[in-house]
């Protein structure tokens, strides 16, 4: 039979097992998380640019899009969903519903504006811009609807 210390060890032992498992854990949270953020940053980043389509991609997408929605029986789809640091001013001026809020607009939440101003605009379609979700009660990410119902 083994010896007591190998079946029990101390109380010291297993407090120095459980901080090093605790460590371990620390160490794989604080990577996952860097990268994760990593990740986010960069995301953000490419979409914070124009999205390198033609005006006749994006038609033909805002085509698509609305056409689905439509065999669905909807009268609205959301297009877009996107994180408030796309806005100049993190999302305030979309969430106050302030004239001139789509200023603040960058990237491809700017192309989504200005593809409903020169192409659906006019032929009666409707958008909406509004904060869908508020962590921590601060605005998060913002969804561009895109609506054609009657008011």
């Amino acid at each position: 039979m083994p010896g007591l210390d190998e079946l029990i060890p101390s109380a010291t032992q297993i407090r120095k097992e459980a901080a090093l498992k605790e460590a371990e854990k620390a160490e794989e949270y604080v990577r996952l998380a860097a990268a994760a953020e990593a990740e986010k940053r960069a995301l953000i980043e490419r979409l914070s640019k124009p999205s390198g389509k033609t005006e006749e991609e994006k038609i033909k997408l805002a085509s698509t899009i609305i056409q689905r929605a439509v065999r669905n029986g909807l009268t609205e789809v959301m297009v877009y969903r996107f994180p408030n640091t796309l806005c100049t001013d993190k999302g305030r001026a979309i969430n106050q519903m302030e004239k001139g809020w789509e200023d603040t607009l960058t990237g491809i939440p700017k192309e989504i504006f200005q593809l409903w101003t020169d192409y659906l605009k006019p032929r009666g379609y409707r958008i909406a811009y509004q904060v869908i979700e508020f962590p921590g009660g601060m605005p998060g990410d913002i969804g561009v609807t895109i609506s054609w119902g009657d008011e």
